[in-house]
């Protein structure tokens, strides 16, 4: 951790252990590390703590910010480097950064399910076998998942619900019929009556 400590007599043994980020040096109570001098100004100095180091900037205070004696506006801090600020001396400790990324764990994609007799269940339904694969996405789906383009004078498109890319059937599964829903049935019948041979009249 990046630390200073205070040197100056009557304040001496204070310890600054700077966060990451900028750290504000000053008289006023709202900096994040208060100095009660009056040579110090009410915001005389940042100490930026990064990847990159500990960087020291002056804050355009009355009384001046130096480095091993030597007023800067700006520069890097390296261990056992003297600072002063007006006229409060400050020892730089460690320069040390620990930058802690967290880990994230992706949750690895479960594989398809099978079904009884060893056929890959739809990826949706999981009672269903999976009778299509996206090209694209590789994602399995069952009859009624399947998107049908149907293209006049052409063979039908099976696309994916999913990415929209093509699919193609998986070969080996006999994909179930889908059951027709009342309409459908009633067309059906309705067909069937138009097309009966009329009965002649005796």
């Amino acid at each position: 951790m990046a630390r200073l400590l205070i040197k100056t007599a009557g304040l001496e043994n204070r310890t600054f252990d700077l966060r990451l980020g900028i750290n504000r040096v000053g008289r006023d109570p709202n900096c994040d590390f208060t100095i009660h001098h009056p040579s110090v100004s009410s915001i005389h100095c940042e100490i930026i703590v990064s990847a990159d180091g500990v960087l020291l900037r002056d804050s355009n205070s009355t009384n001046g910010t130096f480095l091993n004696g030597d007023q800067i506006t700006e520069a890097w801090l390296t261990r056992g480097q003297e600072v002063r600020l007006g006229d409060v001396d400050l020892f730089v400790e460690s320069t040390e950064v620990n930058v802690a990324i967290p880990k994230y764990e992706r949750e690895r994609p479960k594989g398809p399910a099978t079904l009884e007799g060893g056929a890959i269940a739809c990826s949706r339904h999981s009672t269903e076998p999976a009778t299509y694969r996206c090209t694209h996405c590789k994602d399995v789906m069952c009859n009624y998942c399947v998107r049908i383009m149907r293209i006049k004078g052409g063979a039908p498109l099976f696309l994916c619900p999913s990415c929209s890319n093509k699919c193609e059937p998986i070969v080996g599964v006999v994909a179930p019929k889908k059951k027709k829903g009342f309409f459908a049935r009633f067309a059906d019948t309705v067909k069937m009556k138009l097309t009966s041979t009329p009965r002649t009249r005796r």
